[in-house]
């Protein structure tokens, strides 16, 4: 019981937070007793109300805000908008209510002026869901907003949940609240509505609102349990991966995937081969030149569904294919090289160091000298002459020795 009084406390006490900052001027207020009166907007639920003097057979409502207009049909004297007419109201709206009987029409009109200082409101309000439930929202602070001016973020996340305030705010070296991180956060299949008021001691502060479909601003994982597995007989690899992990979708047809295929090893990224994928998780890599390494990365968007079109994340990259042979070939022979320098560098100071070395290769004796018993004699300063002495039978040839 008290549960429910503190939840009906809080969701009447954010309506009067709302209606303190906006001007809710009608134009039939002057009428002793108007066929419609009453009128009252709730804009954490963008519902229209109001009470009724006459039976009228049918209502129509009309808003016109933010540069869109729209006519809905009204049921129990209530309208409400929702889907594509949902229109942020900081700028200021019109809201009417035509009623129509057999005999008369009548239309009540009222105006949604924001009230505070102009320049004041928040700025480059933006909003972005990452790792799967996580979300940051950021914004500026107003070009005219006092310096004492402190900002409070409100939001749900579809006209059936509560509102609630922001629980970490993320804050400048002023203190000022400058964004909010929000945690499980649940992507629905309605649109969030957010809404950022301010106070100051100088002037009252305007307020800003926005309504964001929450899966437009999710930032997709990259896709799961990449393989890559190579035939050598058949020449080609199959590269399989799972759909990126969302929290509010789980079919296949609403993904579609970028491959990327390089060269391992370039100092410049040389993209090969790049391609898309609709509706599938795998691809066959055909004919690739074997003595190649391969990097493959993947990421993923949305199409058909409720899923952010933009590129998300890459995968982690994945290694296939071989080295380079020429590579692995000079890599080997070096090693080879090496080993044997070293077998026979340590092969000779062994064989030096037991003598084996004087065994293997005994010294080559020196010639003997011809003219050893010859004292006096120095081989490198003797001169050779000859001399030819003939006698009377034959010819002599005598050789002298000079020192």
């Amino acid at each position: 019981m008290l549960a429910c009084l503190g939840l009906i406390f809080m969701t009447q006490w954010l309506l009067l937070v709302a209606q303190t900052y906006v001007d809710w001027q009608c134009t039939d207020l002057e009428m002793p007793e108007p066929p419609i009166r009453n009128l009252t907007l709730n804009p954490w639920k963008m519902e229209l109300s109001w009470i009724s003097s006459t039976n009228f057979t049918e209502y129509e409502c009309f808003v016109a805000a933010d540069n869109e207009k729209a006519i809905i049909k009204a049921e129990d004297m209530t309208c409400i908008f929702d889907g594509n007419l949902l229109f942020p109201l900081h700028n200021g709206a019109i809201f009417s209510v035509t009623a129509v009987d057999i005999n008369s029409t009548y239309s009540s009109t009222c105006s949604c002026i924001p009230r505070g200082m102009k320049g004041s409101a928040i700025e480059n309000f933006s909003c972005v869901i990452y790792n799967v439930s996580l979300m940051n929202c950021t914004w500026q602070a107003g070009r005219n907003a006092p310096e004492d001016t402190q900002y409070f973020l409100y939001w749900k996340n579809s006209r059936d949940d509560n509102e609630t305030e922001c629980e970490l705010y993320i804050k400048d070296e002023n203190g000022r609240h400058m964004g909010c991180r929000f945690q499980n956060v649940m992507i629905k299949d309605k649109t969030a509505y957010f809404m950022v008021n301010g106070s100051s001691n100088v002037s009252q502060i305007r307020f800003y609102d926005k309504y964001i479909e929450l899966y437009t601003v999710e930032k997709l994982m990259p896709p799961s349990d990449v393989t890559v597995k190579c035939d050598k007989n058949q020449n080609d690899c199959i590269i399989q991966w799972q759909r990126p992990q969302i929290s509010h979708l789980d079919i296949d047809k609403c993904f579609k995937y970028e491959v990327k295929i390089t060269y391992k090893g370039n100092s410049a990224e040389e993209v090969i081969h790049t391609f898309t994928k609709e509706n599938e998780r795998s691809h066959i890599l055909q004919s690739y030149n074997m003595g190649k390494k391969y990097l493959v990365k993947i990421r993923a968007a949305g199409q058909y569904c409720s899923v952010n079109n933009a590129w998300g994340e890459w995968s982690a990259a994945v290694e296939f294919g071989n080295e380079d042979i020429f590579s692995s070939s000079a890599w080997i022979l070096s090693v080879v090289a090496v080993a044997i320098f070293f077998v026979a560098f340590f092969t000779v100071l062994f064989c030096k160091r037991t003598h084996y070395w004087k065994t293997a290769f005994p010294k080559v004796p020196k010639p003997k000298n011809p003219f050893n018993g010859q004292p006096d004699i120095n081989p490198e300063l003797m001169e050779c002459k000859m001399q030819s002495i003939t006698s009377e039978n034959e010819q002599i040839l005598v050789a002298e020795l000079v020192k």
